[in-house]
């Protein structure tokens, strides 16, 4: 069955997305682990920064990643949804 072109703009959006938050995961993840020990030099609230950054700062920054990702969804979601409403008020059973 082909896809409308709603339903490939969904997936689209979907994706990059996907890509983009996954990209900001990878960077928090590993280039701020390879850069942990140079960030040891610095200290956040008696904490060597890079220990701070990994035991405090990625976690809420994966809840922030998460959080973005439920809502952009939610909206995508909302979106889509009310534009295969009005195609099917229309009759236009195809998008099903």
């Amino acid at each position: 069955m082909p896809l409308t072109d709603a339903q490939r703009t969904y997936w689209r959006k979907t994706l990059a997305l996907t890509a983009t938050l996954l990209l900001a995961w990878f960077l928090i993840t590993f280039v701020g682990g390879y850069f942990a020990a140079e960030l040891n030099g610095f200290s956040f609230l008696g904490f060597p920064l890079g220990f701070y950054l990994f035991a405090q700062g990625a976690l809420i920054a994966f809840l922030v990643i998460i959080a973005i990702y439920v809502r952009v969804m939610g909206k995508l979601d909302d979106r889509f949804a009310a534009s295969r409403s009005a195609e099917a008020s229309r009759g236009d059973t195809a998008s099903h």
